[in-house]
């Protein structure tokens, strides 16, 4: 039986289609991180509740019933409503001498919270993890190296220390790669036919969004979610899925390593050594230290990595997420 496995990095992607009727049409490549050319100005509206509050009024509001409503100030509602117009966000109309703002179609389809098609969620964590980290843009540019550190007080090795820095921003983040394959998700399973993979296995897949997309876009496949333990409970918790059984998750929180160890010094044991050059010969390859296998596994975000010696040919290295 054939299987298919998905592996992504884990960045905000552009938003083009959706099932159903499209919405609005927008650039390629509009992204979380593009949406406009303020993106302050879309992230403070979106925080504040604008676009949700224009999105159930039965019409157009002024201003003053805008800031009411949201509890903020009068002036600076204003000014953010006036700007998000220049930003074709907002549309806006005298009505009775008073100037009255309601969400372009661009905004419906995409920064209203009860849009099957909204980002609302992937935007808000861009704003607040995102964001902090490009502040620093000239520093990575020179160091080579990501801005958790200057951002979040995180050291780089510890990437989703900064990402999951909290149950809130945990939650956030699964719920914004939610809004990003719920209109990008169809679109990069169908680019290849995968019918012939009944079994699909996705690889850091969060909160099975993409898995729906996979099993209403393929009738007859079954999908695996494995990811860190913590994030499979709060899927678990959080997200509904079909009562087919269709969608599975596997809490992928450790890894066996089966090699030969070399000691401490790198200079034996003996049979290691010749494993060592027969792998040199063969695949370019090499056995490890203890120490060295704890070099590759951590950067790649294990910890707890016990090494431990059978006694025969080959030992074992158990390393935990």
């Amino acid at each position: 039986m054939l299987s298919c496995c998905f592996l992504r990095t884990c960045r905000p992607v552009s938003c083009p289609v959706s099932k159903g009727r499209p919405p609005p049409p927008t650039p390629r490549g509009v992204s979380a991180f593009g949406f406009c050319r303020c993106p302050q100005v879309l992230f403070a509206a979106c925080e504040l509740g604008v676009f949700d509050l224009l999105a159930e009024a039965p019409g157009p509001l002024g201003s003053a019933a805008v800031a009411a409503h949201l509890g903020i100030s009068c002036r600076g509602t204003e000014q953010l409503l006036d700007a998000c117009v220049l930003l074709k966000l907002l549309h806006v109309e005298m009505r009775r001498g008073e100037a009255v703002y309601a969400n372009t179609e661009l905004a419906s389809a995409y920064l209203a919270g009860t849009s099957p098609t909204s980002q609302q969620h992937m935007l808000l964590y861009v704003a607040r993890t995102t964001y902090l980290c490009w502040a620093h843009l000239a520093e990575a540019v020179r160091e080579g190296k990501n801005q958790y550190l200057k951002a979040f007080g995180v050291p780089s090795e510890e990437l989703f220390s900064a990402i999951y820095r909290s149950e809130g921003e945990r939650l956030q983040f699964l719920r914004g790669l939610g809004d990003v394959w719920s209109v990008e998700g169809r679109g990069v399973l169908a680019a290849f036919d995968l019918s012939p993979f009944p079994l699909v296995c996705d690889l850091g897949g969060c909160s099975g969004a993409l898995a729906k997309e996979c099993t209403s876009l393929y009738a007859g496949c079954h999908v695996t979610v494995f990811d860190m333990p913590d994030v499979v409970q709060m899927a678990k918790r959080h997200f509904s899925f079909p009562e087919d059984g269709r969608i599975s998750f596997r809490e992928g929180g450790g890894i066996l390593v089966i090699e030969s160890l070399l000691d401490a010094d790198g200079r034996g044991p003996l049979t290691t050594q010749l494993y060592s050059l027969n792998m040199l010969v063969q695949t370019e390859g090499c056995e490890r230290t203890p120490a060295q296998y704890r070099a590759l596994l951590a950067p790649a975000g294990f910890h707890d990595i016990q090494c431990r010696r059978t006694g025969g040919t080959y030992d074992a290295i158990l390393a935990r997420k």
